[in-house]
């Protein structure tokens, strides 16, 4: 029967699963988006909070990873958080070459709207702005995401020498532990020896006793009644 901290992990891999299939679709979209810039916008907004929620049930995992009592069961849950993160890098990755297709796609359609008398100045002005918006946005985001990859790799590296350090720490548990076991065993054999000595003891104590008292009752009886 699975333990509620494995439905835990199964639900939240689940939802990072679909999150991944979101953003796929979503980068879908802006491929064969040709505009106009709103929908782009719009499209490129929807992304960044599918991929904030992502990014957030892939540290949930991860936490999920450290409290494991097992340590196969935790590498395990890093092992396949790591792979949604690699995921989740190939995807804005993809996401950005999608992004800068459909700039060239719209740019392309202005210069043929500009050949076939286009729209005013002031709307290709408009137009260019929001372009330069976008390009701005995704630059931004991509270093957000440079910064959270370093943030990342430093966790990772934090968690391998929590990791190496536990495994230490198990070990020497362990070789204390073997020592008090075999100081355990040796005063328990100490003790039933003692245990049995002070048996002997008695034993000797109540046979000379009762040699003694032999010994006296005879006596007596040869002094009180010789003639017996």
């Amino acid at each position: 029967m699975a333990s509620s901290s494995d439905v835990l992990v199964r639900i939240c891999g689940q939802e990072i699963i679909k999150y991944d299939l979101e953003i796929k679709a979503l980068i879908q979209d802006i491929r064969e988006c040709c505009g106009p810039q709103a929908v782009l916008l719009d499209l490129n907004s929807t992304v960044k909070e599918r991929f904030n929620q992502l990014r957030q049930r892939i540290q949930d995992m991860e936490q999920m990873a450290k409290e494991q009592d097992r340590e196969t069961d935790k590498q395990a849950i890093l092992s396949e958080t790591e792979g949604h993160r690699k995921q989740m890098l190939s995807n804005q990755m993809v996401w950005r070459k999608a992004n800068l297709a459909c700039k060239l796609a719209i740019d392309n359609l202005e210069k043929d709207e500009l050949l076939q008398g286009g729209d005013s100045v002031r709307q290709r002005k408009a137009t260019k702005e929001s372009l330069a918006q976008t390009s701005s946005d995704i630059t931004e985001s991509l270093m957000s995401i440079s910064r959270m990859m370093s943030q990342q790799v430093q966790q990772s590296e934090e968690t391998i020498g929590t990791l190496a350090s536990s495994s230490r720490t198990v070990q020497e548990t362990n070789e204390e532990f073997k020592a008090m076991t075999g100081t355990i065993h040796l005063g328990r054999k100490l003790i039933l020896k003692y245990n049995r000595r002070e048996l002997t003891d008695k034993l000797l104590i109540f046979l000379a006793l009762a040699l003694f008292l032999a010994t006296v009752l005879y006596i007596l009886k040869k002094r009180l009644f010789p003639f017996i």
